[in-house]
């Protein structure tokens, strides 16, 4: 594992690194998000490298703390999120993205017994189109529109083993390193720029659209919104502010598979079913600071999430403890080719 980290900040000062992360719905990565994206420039690349790290104690039902449940008692995970951004033209850019699950952990309550995953998570291919870009004075403003998709390629199927049961299960979903489905990613994104005031409004809504894994599971649609403000101070300090809203939906299963599940004498098996879907879906309101240092084409950001309202299905943990720091590096990989020539 260390390789692993050692090799991906070697690329990052070669002049390739990643940035940004951060949605998640039921056991999927996280995904590029966490500071609006328009489109980059003709020739242009955006190569980025963040570290998230997420714990919670605390479990919600409803709206409502509530005292802990279960054999877990707490929830940690900590993700490596890489992305390369390329502009293909000056409305269209490319992004492909991917990450690494350096631990994703369950600790039962009162021993010291712990369930781990770790390993690579899915790919993220997603193009964005600026369908509006224009400057008036000191304004400038844009729009872009963006359709991706997410490819499974972490698993979503590993067991532990059970000795003291002797039985061997799937590990619980919030452990497993994808959902398993290919997802579809909807996205827009609005921006307004002051430039004298050195002051920035935007806003971004992301839907991903979850399809079924190879257990005839669908995780529930994914649906955020947020709003964001930035401001730059002493040229190379900026402060950015975001709201968002999301909202998850519940798990789904295959409707032959349910069908089995209601004629299946196994009365077990499908408890275990039901429990499943009812503890899952939520709407959250966060609130996440960011601050970012940036030297000629490198930035260095940090940023931590605050949930303002949490109302969860069933009891689940809620959101608790996040944190984000990151580094992001663009850089033009060619000259642009002038769009005229003046006339001798």
């Amino acid at each position: 594992m260390r390789l692993i980290v050692l090799a991906i900040f070697s690329l990052l000062f070669q002049g390739f690194a990643f940035s940004q992360g951060c949605c998640s719905g039921g056991g999927s990565n996280p995904i590029a998000g966490g500071t609006a994206t328009g489109v980059l420039q003709k020739y242009q690349m955006e190569v980025s490298l963040n570290y998230q790290n997420n714990t919670s104690n605390k479990f919600f039902e409803g709206t409502e703390e509530v005292s802990q449940v279960g054999i877990y008692d707490e929830l940690s995970s900590e993700y490596l999120f890489l992305r390369t951004d390329y502009g293909v033209s000056k409305k269209l850019t490319l992004s492909i993205a991917t990450g690494y699950h350096l631990s994703k952990n369950l600790k039962e309550k009162d021993t010291t017994t712990t369930l781990s995953n770790s390993g690579m998570g899915d790919l993220i291919i997603f193009p964005r189109y600026d369908i509006y870009n224009k400057t008036k004075g000191n304004i400038r403003t844009e729009a872009t529109l963006g359709l991706g998709l997410k490819i499974p390629i972490g698993s979503h199927t590993d067991t532990v083993d059970f000795s003291r049961s002797n039985t061997i299960e799937y590990l619980p979903s919030t452990l497993q390193l994808s959902t398993g489905g290919a997802d579809i990613m909807l996205y827009a994104f609005f921006f307004r720029e002051y430039k004298k005031q050195k002051f920035r409004l935007f806003a971004n809504s992301l839907h991903i659209r979850k399809g079924y894994n190879s257990l005839d599971e669908k995780f529930g649609d994914y649906t955020s919104l947020s709003i964001f403000a930035s401001k730059t101070f002493f040229r190379k300090w900026g402060l950015t502010t975001q709201l968002k809203g999301v909202s998850i939906g519940q798990l789904q299963i295959n409707q032959a598979k349910e069908d089995k599940f209601e004629l299946d004498e196994n009365y077990f098996e499908k408890i275990t079913w039901e429990e499943k879907r009812d503890a899952t879906g939520s709407e959250k309101l966060i609130f996440i600071p960011q601050i970012s240092y940036t030297q000629n084409s490198i930035t260095f950001f940090a940023t931590s999430e605050i949930p303002l309202y949490q109302n969860l299905k069933g009891v689940q943990f809620a959101s608790q403890n996040q944190f984000t720091v990151g580094v992001n590096y663009r850089f033009l990989t060619k000259e642009c080719e002038p769009e005229f020539e003046l006339k001798k």
